[in-house]
């Protein structure tokens, strides 16, 4: 394995079923911004299983292009990764087809989810989505001791940062003009949520 290369064990475990939830949900081709691409292990195996589709990574950590790159040797599709933070979004080559955020929502201060609902509004085609993935919080369903624990210990290392309640998080969005579509329920108590206009 390259040396560049970061691994997240999580990212390697949770890729081939967000991939099938892609398959079901995307279309044949189009232009997909991925927002905190962290690794780059899923710009790899989610672009290969949609050859279709442009993948532009990005993340707000410079040093974290090593690691996208060297995942991405080899794979056409995939632009190089670019800076993007949500709260400061830089000018992007839109419109994008589809917007793909995992792992972010609740590994950031609350202000960078509402980033991320603006950022999708404004680079989305009009019958573009956003599709973010992790765990949450839902009125309708108990949270699993894992992800309570896991809650936890997100906030004693970050005082902002959290799991995310559903409602909160639909809110926000509904003030950017994107509403849940769908709500797919994933292995290990994750969730991929569909929004769009």
């Amino acid at each position: 394995m390259n040396d560049a290369r970061r691994h997240s064990p999580a990212a390697e475990r949770n890729a081939p079923f967000i991939l099938a939830a892609l398959q079901q949900r995307l279309p044949a081709q189009g232009r997909l911004l991925e927002v905190a691409s962290g690794t780059g292990q899923h710009a790899a195996a989610l672009s290969v299983g949609l050859p279709g589709w442009h993948w532009q990574p990005s993340d707000r950590e410079p040093e974290a292009f090593a690691s996208i790159a060297a995942w991405c040797v080899g794979l056409p599709q995939v632009a190089a990764p670019i800076q993007l933070d949500v709260l400061v979004p830089p000018p992007l080559p839109g419109p994008f087809d589809a917007v793909y955020c995992a792992n972010m929502v609740h590994i950031a201060p609350w202000a960078c989810t509402a980033g991320l609902m603006r950022l999708a509004a404004r680079v989305l085609d009009p019958k573009g989505l956003l599709i973010t993935y992790g765990p949450y919080l839902e009125d309708e369903a108990p949270t699993a001791p894992s992800n309570l624990a896991f809650d936890a210990d997100l906030r004693a290392r970050h005082s902002d940062w959290g799991l995310r309640h559903i409602r909160s998080v639909r809110e926000v969005a509904r003030s950017e003009g994107l509403d849940l579509q769908e709500r797919v329920a994933m292995p290990a108590n994750n969730l991929l949520l569909v929004w769009g206009r």
